[in-house]
């Protein structure tokens, strides 16, 4: 049986495989938050540590049993592939150590505003890093969520940092990310190599200090530690796989299921505070995610009639 990350990509074709994965891959996300609650009485920067320590051997046992490390090796003897892998690790790192603050500190809503927004930050970002003209419809839906966090800003009195430092981190590192020509999968292992020297000191000094929550007594803390890669590793690959078995389209409906759980956990599970500055923009947000993904389906048809 073939494995699904030697499948070659088909163009502007979805497959039943490619929805599985991708579903897969969100709805895991989705539920992302319930076990990063339960790590909350541990400091963000050692469950970071722990994310990627742990992804190291999922990670790379995927690519071990896939014989998919040729690319990687080669990688590692190419200094611009190092220095631009360097950008995405650091990148994703403080994407995943905001992440985890804001789920520990009562911010789940705020991290659901950060990944709603971020579709439309990629726009931005294109249009500014990449001479990609956004679309009136586009522009439209940028100028509306900019709105939305203005209104949670005013009400707050202050700029909602997390939500936006998510959206900015996760922005530009899927800006670098498409500038790193390697394999999603190695491309991740490599970062987590990259970082896994940084963990590894920080995890010694606070073994030598006392403050780890790691022991080798394997007890509840050391468990969902150990357990980090695998929540951090296996969506990730699992979203690499099907995101090639996809059309874009579809890619970016499908998108919006795990900022719609971690949504969903924030008001009903974790009971976060719903006010009226929220009861305005998240709607305000939707309906700029309405906008931006019904002028991104009308992009995509515009190729496929011209060729009919």
């Amino acid at each position: 049986m073939r494995n699904p990350d030697s499948l070659p990509p088909k163009a502007n074709e979805d497959t039943p495989q490619g929805l599985a994965f991708a579903v897969t891959a969100y709805v895991l996300w989705g539920f992302l938050p319930l076990y990063m609650k339960l790590l909350s009485h541990v400091s963000p920067a050692e469950v970071v540590v722990h994310r990627i320590l742990w992804s190291l051997p999922v990670a790379a046992g995927v690519l071990i049993v896939l014989r998919r490390t040729d690319a990687l090796r080669e990688a590692l003897r190419t200094p611009r592939m190092l220095i631009m892998a360097c950008v995405t690790a650091a990148l994703i790192s403080v994407n995943w150590g905001i992440y985890v603050y804001a789920i520990a500190s009562g911010n789940a809503l705020a991290a659901s505003l950060g990944y709603y927004i971020n579709p439309l930050f990629s726009v931005f970002l294109a249009a500014v890093f990449l001479g990609e003209r956004p679309s009136r419809a586009q522009m439209a839906a940028i100028v509306l969520a900019a709105l939305a966090v203005l209104v949670i800003a005013i009400e707050a009195g202050q700029v909602p940092w997390v939500a936006l430092a998510l959206t900015i981190s996760w922005g530009f590192y899927a800006l670098a990310k498409k500038s790193l020509p390697i394999g999603p999968n190695q491309g991740f292992l490599l970062e987590v190599l990259i970082l896994l020297f940084p963990a590894f000191g920080y995890f010694g000094y606070l073994t030598a200090t006392g403050q780890s929550h790691f022991s080798l007594d394997f007890d509840r803390d050391t468990l969902l530690l150990i357990g980090c890669g695998l929540v951090t590793a296996v969506p990730l690959m699992i979203y690499a796989n099907g995101a090639k078995l996809l059309r874009l389209s579809t890619i970016g409906v499908l998108q919006y299921i795990a900022p719609t759980m971690i949504f969903l956990v924030a008001v009903f599970v974790f009971d976060e505070p719903f006010g009226t500055a929220r009861m305005i923009a998240f709607p305000m947000i939707w309906l700029a995610l309405v906008i931006y993904s019904t002028s991104m389906l009308r992009q995509m048809r515009k190729p496929k009639a011209a060729n009919s």
